[in-house]
């Protein structure tokens, strides 16, 4: 994919070229979208927001990372978002009832790992997903790029817009609360981080 290609003819209304573009990155986004909402139609929301904010600003895109400039506006989506909820807090009753299911990847043992060190690993995995749902949006979507996504730091500061500093505070603030939360549930821990 000529990334670059795609976004000049984009950028001149091209609208097979911004698909292109969209099915390159509809999983990443969504898939952050989704750790920081913690819900799987708000990140579906924030995602096609992202997209359709994508389109209609493609001209201001002014070079760089496109992936940071997609993955700034889906920040600022789910921010959007959070703060829309905060206003109007409401829980779905589907997200009520869906609450205990797992996925089968959750569930079902690696081909080399016993069951019981299967369910430690999902038990494990969801606390930490519920966990970082209660961290300032600003920290989890700090945790989420860095820790989930994968993203250095620099990348973080061009997505969120803010400085290296700010970053490597904000992790480290999400960090130590993940931790805490963690220790007072040690029984979650696998036996090696136990004290």
């Amino acid at each position: 994919m000529d990334e670059d290609a795609l976004i000049r003819a984009a950028q001149r209304g091209d609208v097979a070229s911004f698909n292109q573009l969209v099915l390159a990155y509809q999983s990443q986004i969504y898939n952050v979208a989704y750790r920081i909402m913690g819900d799987e139609a708000a990140a579906a929301d924030a995602t096609q927001e992202t997209f359709l904010s994508a389109f209609a600003h493609i001209k201001d895109y002014r070079g760089g990372s496109f992936k940071s400039w997609l993955l700034r506006t889906v920040t600022n989506a789910c921010y959007d978002a959070l703060r829309y909820h905060k206003r109007r807090p409401a829980e779905s009753l589907e997200a009520t009832a869906d609450d205990d299911e797992r996925s089968l990847a959750d569930v079902l043992p690696a081909e080399d790992e016993n069951p019981a060190d299967a369910a430690e690993r999902s038990d494990l995995r969801r606390f930490i997903a519920r966990a970082a749902l209660q961290l300032s949006p600003d920290q989890r979507i700090t945790f989420v790029l860095s820790d989930v996504q994968g993203m250095s730091y620099e990348e973080i500061a061009e997505a969120m817009n803010v400085s290296l500093g700010t970053v490597k505070s904000r992790l480290s603030r999400a960090r130590a609360r993940l931790r805490d939360a963690l220790l007072a549930h040690e029984e979650l821990l696998p036996d090696e981080f136990r004290q």
